[in-house]
């Protein structure tokens, strides 16, 4: 019956003007951690939505992302679903097209729903996975992408560093997993006013630092560890003196 009702609704809507909310998929960017980045257009989503899915890494563990939205999402159908996050005992394709089907499931009950995005949805955002096959799967959904403030821009504002200036070039990569690449990503940018943004660092620290410090711009790397949370550390990375990093990590360095 919903999914008549849906149709039915689509048809008014496309060919003879009438306008009615159909249930949807938005994909919803809740900044790097702190509740107060969260933008008006977020907070209305959110309010709008009946059904919450947000990511967690297990099961006994809380999500990050709900954790940001909490007072928002009280009286919400909540949906946690466990993410691969690039470790091996999970098949990404089998995490995204289950996240799919319940999502699918929850718009053909006519509930229009909100997929939560730790920082920004367009940063190495797990979302693009899930948008990628229910695109696929059923491109009549109605879908919807809000930005949120990324951990890059909260950093960069926290510190009063200017992420890219005229005639600079911002390179944003995620922390190569060998020496090697790193030693050769610092190399080419050098001399050509290029400012590297390197994300998720976490377990690569202690390489990383090593060769941070034989390049000698160890001086003039800013590092930024959970952003927006209670336990934010934000300072230049000669003055860290932790052997590890959490994976909510990343590195400003200015190269010219």
């Amino acid at each position: 019956m919903n999914f008549i009702i849906m149709r039915i609704k689509k048809y008014l809507n496309r060919f003879l003007g009438f306008k009615y909310d159909l249930p949807s998929l938005t994909i919803v960017g809740v900044g790097p951690g702190d509740p107060s980045l969260l933008t008006i257009a977020a907070v209305k989503a959110i309010k709008n939505s009946k059904v919450i899915v947000f990511p967690i890494s297990s099961d006994d563990k809380k999500s990050l992302s709900a954790e940001i939205v909490r007072e928002h999402i009280k009286f919400k159908k909540k949906i946690p679903i466990i993410f691969p996050m690039a470790r091996n005992e999970f098949d990404p394709d089998e995490i995204w097209s289950n996240a799919v089907e319940i999502i699918l499931e929850c718009i053909s009950n006519y509930e229009s729903v909100v997929l939560l995005c730790l920082g920004d949805s367009s940063l190495f955002a797990s979302s693009s996975n899930i948008l990628r096959i229910l695109k696929k799967r059923s491109p009549e959904t109605v879908t919807k992408t809000i930005p949120g403030i990324s951990s890059l821009s909260a950093t960069a504002a926290l510190s009063n560093f200017d992420l890219v200036k005229k005639g600079e070039t911002l390179i944003i990569k995620e922390c190569p997993s060998s020496e090697s690449e790193l030693i050769s990503l610092i190399s080419q940018s050098r001399g050509n006013k290029i400012v590297l943004a390197i994300m998720k660092v976490g377990k690569r620290w202690n390489y990383v630092k090593e060769i941070l410090k034989k390049e000698h711009i160890i001086e003039n790397s800013l590092i930024a560890l959970n952003v927006g949370m209670p336990d934010q550390i934000i300072q230049y990375a000669s003055k860290y003196s932790s052997d590890i990093m959490p994976y909510f990590s990343l590195i400003l360095i200015r190269l010219n």
